[in-house]
């Protein structure tokens, strides 16, 4: 099970980022800046937080859940799945 793959590093990226976009989205509020111009800021650091959240499950699915359905013990790891879609669809 090898996580430092692409898709580790295209999350990496992601969030650095987000962790930078934040930062300036705290500067903007802190310069008493338009606040739609901070709101669609924000907006943006979310997408890039789906992102690369989507991009981790897509690997989790495609390594960790996938050995674990090969060594007959997936059910545990399809109810961590079903945890974090039951997140997604409640919002």
């Amino acid at each position: 099970m090898d996580h430092c793959t692409c898709d580790s590093r295209n999350a990496l990226t992601l969030l650095k980022t987000a962790r930078g976009q934040i930062d300036g989205i705290v500067r903007m509020i802190e310069e008493d800046r338009y606040c739609v111009d901070v709101s669609k800021q924000i907006l943006a650091v979310q997408a890039l937080l789906r992102k690369a959240n989507s991009t981790v499950l897509r690997q989790h699915l495609s390594t960790c859940v996938s050995d674990a359905i090969r060594d007959g013990t997936g059910e545990e790891k399809m109810a961590e799945i079903m945890s974090i879609l039951d997140s997604y669809w409640e919002k």
